[in-house]
């Protein structure tokens, strides 16, 4: 007969400790790399002469590729080890680091892209997990602070990057190596713990059925559709291998998976979106005004990113106070007043738009994997990476390449319309996972006379800016999407976290948990 699985939790030992702000030093390793490649984006988009789509392709590769590794090494995880995980991310952040430093065209940059995601979803495959296991009464929280790890990075890393002026962007991009070189001296000695799911006794294939053949399905068409597009795959293959996966998911557990959990990946594709397909592209959208007001436009994510890591140490309080659903609802508000003010402010007012933005996105990410991780802890690790891992599938696939997409689209419709011939001079046919369009072909532009220049900035600037005022609209549906969940809870009683127990156990004083029992 089992014991309490909670009884055999590791308690926040000091090794526990050191092991949480080891994973905190490998989130911002991720976040370094996240930075680099988004402050230099116009230099290598310019020396390889990349479109705003190939270059939003680059930054998508940056992030979907994330999903292929925290799912894989979340079906495995329990039966590898952490440590094992740790060491083959720690191997895919160097070595991309080098193909980056090596590149010279547009593939081997997607190449590097492509490993430094790779190492990135392995850090959250056993970051998540391990913290959620150590504080298995405060997820929200710990969850929260490691992930103050990400836009920590953004921040240092950013200001770094800036303070390095006009060296080559290649120099920029070598700062990933920084605290890469801590996680690897903090972590390599470290034990790590065993899941909370293992040690309640709950089975692989129960821990599967948490996600379900609709979760399947979900993950794995986006992961073989962008995999299909960058083989050449046939449309009707990619669609059969998505099929094959779906059906004998569901075969092996017998389960469409929990309604609720599917729920929370849908709502995850308009919130990596706001949060990180924004991300990838607020440098280039805000800089032809902040280059008026004389600041570097990278200050503004830099900004942003210092709000987030300022306040996530404080979502536990605002999380009870409010309940995480709450906290979730409040901000998608926020968020979306946040980015339509961002897309017509001018001068001062960027500073106001912005923190409304910072303030909005701040608790996103790492408020969904907590309630996530407390809703369904019989789904261990898959539950939470496979959430991680759509949400940067959907930014991967579908927000970066679309908001550059919408830009390019953008300055199609407006150039053809104000200057014809201009239009016909600089744009080439391309084509995308989006439909064809015409590009501003760089080489073309550095052609063109002064005042012409001018007109195609004019216009590039506007269709940016346009397309912040398209996202915003994301954070919106969220808002309502959790509005319904709060009213779904409450004629339940209330939100609960879920309390994985193998016997009944003296109740915990001054919480109130839902209890299962396995």
């Amino acid at each position: 007969m089992a014991t309490a699985a909670t009884a055999s939790v590791p308690h926040a030992s000091a090794e526990n400790k050191w092991i949480f702000w080891g994973c905190f030093i490998a989130l911002v390793a991720t976040s370094f790399g996240f930075i680099a490649r988004v402050l230099t984006a116009s230099e290598w988009g310019a020396e390889f002469g990349l479109t705003e789509t190939q270059v939003g392709e680059i930054l998508g590769a940056g992030l979907w590729p994330f999903a292929i590794s925290i799912v894989l090494f979340s079906l495995v995880i329990d039966q590898i080890g952490y440590k094992a995980a740790m060491w083959f991310g720690l191997i895919c952040h160097t070595l991309s680091t080098v193909i980056i430093l090596m590149a010279d065209n547009y593939s081997m940059m997607y190449l590097g892209t492509f490993v430094l995601a790779l190492g990135s979803g392995t850090v959250e495959a056993y970051a998540n997990p391990v913290v959620a296991t150590v504080f298995p009464r405060e997820k929200v929280k710990w969850l929260n602070m490691l992930h103050a790890g990400w836009p920590g990075g953004l921040v240092f890393g950013g200001i770094i990057a800036i303070a390095m002026g006009d060296l080559y962007w290649k120099y920029k991009i070598g700062i990933i190596l920084i605290p890469t070189v801590i996680y690897a001296v903090m972590l390599a000695a470290r034990h790590f713990p065993v899941n909370e799911r293992v040690l309640a006794g709950v089975s692989y294939r129960d821990m599967l059925r948490e996600v379900g053949a609709v979760g399947a399905f979900i993950a794995a068409s986006m992961i073989i559709l962008q995999i299909g597009q960058i083989f050449r795959f046939a449309p009707a293959l990619s669609w059969a291998l998505v099929a094959l996966v779906t059906v004998a998911y569901g075969a092996y557990t017998r389960s469409a998976g929990r309604a609720m959990f599917i729920f929370f990946l849908l709502i995850m594709i308009p919130l990596a979106t706001t949060e990180l397909g924004v991300d990838s592209w607020i440098t280039t959208l805000m800089s032809g005004e902040m280059t008026r007001m004389g600041i570097n436009a990278g200050w503004v994510l830099i900004y942003t990113s210092a709000i987030m890591l300022v306040l996530r140490f404080f979502a536990g309080p605002i999380a009870h106070s409010i309940s995480p659903l709450g906290l979730l609802a409040v901000c998608a508000g926020i968020a979306a007043v946040g980015l339509f003010a961002l897309s017509t402010a001018t001068g001062a007012m960027i500073l106001i738009a912005a923190t409304l933005y910072g303030l909005g996105k701040t608790f996103f990410w790492p408020t969904t994997l907590g309630v996530v991780a407390e809703q369904f802890p019989r789904g261990g690790a898959l539950t939470m990476n496979v959430i991680g891992g759509v949400g940067m599938l959907a930014v991967g696939v579908i927000g970066a390449p679309i908001m550059g997409y919408v830009q390019d689209r953008n300055v199609d419709n407006n150039l053809r319309a104000e200057a014809p011939a201009l239009h016909q001079q600089i744009t080439v046919a391309k084509n995308s996972i989006f439909g064809d369009y015409r590009g501003v072909n760089p080489q073309a532009v550095g052609a063109l006379a002064p005042a012409e220049q001018q007109t195609l900035a004019s216009v590039q600037e506007r269709s940016q800016k346009d397309a912040l005022r398209t996202i915003a609209f994301l954070p919106i549906l969220m808002m309502l999407c959790y509005i319904g969940l709060i009213m779904y809870f409450r004629a339940r009683g209330g939100y609960r976290p879920v309390e994985l127990v193998s016997a009944p156990e003296a109740p915990v004083p001054g919480a109130e948990r839902a209890t299962v029992q396995v």
